[in-house]
């Protein structure tokens, strides 16, 4: 995987922005530091999600930001994406890095520590791994696994391993010490009064522990 920081990864929802367009707050987040956005706005068709991802790649042009899509190969492909980001019962690794090839980058959602570990074996670049905390917007994925559960995959795992799920600043000292490369945020910055604030404050939380 080329040189990322995954410190901070941002997962978008364009339903938790308090009405806020959500082009602009990425650019916030971007000029608060923030070096990858995953575009996962799953309730829009592929044209729509192109459209969207072209206005982000514009809004982040200028920064060193990168952009993955997720699930969708062909729009990565179309709006020349950094990469994709996969659910665990998405397009096998595998096949994702035949169409897309070597220099993208493929991340991968996982809900148990052996999810991870076979995501590493079959190719992925970096795993996500939740819900670690209780959180609504993951209850649909089950119960919380909890901080042993991402201890035990940063351990297994030689790539990246970033906790999901009910991060908040608060527990970024628990997340890093089990082990994590990052955590990946949905509300804590989108929902938040100053995007740019809350990305620079979980950015230079992470960076002093």
């Amino acid at each position: 995987m080329p040189r990322v920081d995954v410190s901070l990864y941002l997962v978008t929802d364009r339903h938790q922005t308090n009405g806020r367009p959500l082009v602009p707050l990425i650019e916030q987040a971007v000029a608060g530091g923030l070096r990858v956005v995953q575009l996962r706005e799953r309730d829009l068709d592929a044209p729509a999600l192109l459209t969207l991802a072209r206005d982000v790649q514009v809004a982040i042009k200028s920064s060193k930001a990168l952009l993955l899509i997720n699930d969708r190969v062909d729009v990565a492909l179309a709006c020349g994406a950094a990469g994709v980001h996969l659910r665990s019962d998405s397009l096998p690794v595998g096949v994702a890095r035949k169409l897309l090839g070597a220099a993208r980058i493929i991340g991968v959602s996982t809900h148990s520590v052996d999810e991870a570990v076979r995501a590493e074996a079959e190719g992925a670049d970096f795993v996500v791994v939740g819900p670690i905390y209780d959180t609504p917007s993951k209850r649909e994925y089950g119960a919380p696994l909890g901080v042993q559960s991402l201890e035990e995959a940063a351990r297994r795992c030689r790539i990246p391993v970033l906790a999901i799920g009910g991060i908040t600043p608060a527990r970024l000292p628990e997340v890093k010490r089990a082990g994590a490369s990052g955590a990946a945020v949905v509300s804590s910055i989108l929902s938040a009064s100053s995007i740019e604030a809350a990305t620079k404050q979980f950015i230079a939380l992470w960076a002093s522990l």
